[in-house]
Order: structure tokens, then C-alpha cells, then sequence
């Protein structure tokens, strides 16, 4: 399945919860989209509980079904807890960290600024949003007039989104730096990672 690219609200209130951000003034409507969502209250599997969760954290972080599934195998590869390893891979996508650092106001508008050209990682022009940020990595917006404004415009739209504590962010200069990894307590707390391991497992 490739990327999802229709309307976000649907999503946010299909799940039940912001996985994509919210504009100021959006309303929230409590029960699900579409004609019969006020009233339809079905039982779901055990199975599509899992399926789900999966496609809820999937869609959050905008990947396809291949990347997603690669990701994970990559995950129980590692040594450790797998659903953390999961989570940490995740979070340390370059379209991510762009967005974490405030770049972008959105996973999906990290994701173009990367492809487009506009970030720099230690120097060197990288536009894989796939590509794995480490500890010690400097990542840069390009010293270009669109670059800039791109990122800067992104930055006064979300103020008071602070990045996380893995990250060191410089906005004036454009610039950040990952100077750990995401802690196990640092990382997402709205999906129950758990659900996605044992989905997999099966």
C-alpha cells in the first residue's frame, strides 16, 4: 500500500487521536467519519486491534508497507527489546528529525524539504528521508534562499513546539544536532508498540 495521501482530519478521527497535526481552530469531532459514524459501534478482532495500531503508527510516520515491515525486521535484529529498537528507528528517520527539530511544521513537509534538497547532514547534501540520523550528526538547512525560508517560515508557525531532549536545535542558524539517542522514556507513549510486535509475529 503507498502513501496515504487524502484528507488528515479523516485519519486523526478514524484513530481517535492527532497522529497528524492539527490546524489552530480545527474541530475535534468525537466519533469516527463518515455518514454512519455517530452511531456505528462494531467489535473489533483481536487481530484488528493489530492491524490498527500498525496502520495508525505507519501512517503517522507516512511510510509504505514495504519500509514499514523492513523497519521492523531490522528492529528485531537488534539486540534488546524490539518494540523499543522499532520505535527508535523510527524516530530517527531524517524526515523526522527534521520535523523534531521544527524545520517542518509536519512529517510529510520533512519529507519533501529532504527530497528536495534543502538538508545537509555533516556538510554533505543528503535528500534520502529514509536515512538513519546518529548520535553526533549535524544536520543543516542549505544555505539557500528557498532552504531558508522554507525552514524559517516552518519555525514561526510552531512556536512553542520544543524538540525533544535527543536533539539540540540552533533556529536562528537553521541548524540541530542529535547528541543521543531517544531515550526509552523519550520515545512515543500514544501506541502500544506491543500490539505491533505481536501482529507481526504471528
Amino acid at each position: 500500500m503507498s502513501r496515504y495521501t487524502g484528507p488528515t482530519t479523516k485519519l486523526n478521527r478514524r484513530f481517535g487521536q492527532n497522529i497528524f497535526p492539527t490546524s489552530k481552530g480545527e474541530e475535534r469531532r468525537p466519533y469516527p467519519p463518515g455518514i454512519h459514524g455517530k452511531t456505528t459501534r462494531r467489535k473489533v478482532s483481536e487481530y484488528g486491534v493489530g492491524l490498527n495500531e500498525k496502520q495508525k503508527l505507519r501512517m503517522m510516520y507516512g511510510m509504505t508497507e514495504k519500509q514499514f515491515r523492513l523497519s521492523f525486521e531490522r528492529a528485531k535484529r537488534m539486540g534488546g527489546v524490539a518494540g523499543d529498537n522499532f520505535l527508535r528507528i523510527l524516530e530517527t528517520r531524517l524526515d523526522n528529525v527534521i520535523y523534531r527539530l521544527g524545520f517542518a511544521n509536519s512529517r510529510s513537509a520533512a519529507r519533501q524539504l529532504v527530497a528536495h534538497g534543502h538538508v545537509r547532514i555533516d556538510g554533505h547534501k543528503v535528500d534520502v528521508a529514509s536515512f538513519t540520523v546518529a548520535p553526533g550528526h549535524e544536520i543543516e538547512i542549505r544555505d539557500r534562499t528557498s532552504s531558508k525560508q522554507l525552514a524559517t517560515r516552518a519555525i514561526e508557525e510552531g512556536q512553542g513546539r520544543a524538540a525533544p531532549a535527543w536533539l539540540v536545535v540552533l533556529p536562528d542558524a537553521l541548524k540541530g544536532q542529535m547528541v543521543r539517542e531517544p531515550a526509552k522514556e523519550e520515545l512515543p507513549r500514544d501506541i502500544n508498540v506491543q500490539i505491533i510486535v505481536e501482529f507481526y509475529s504471528r
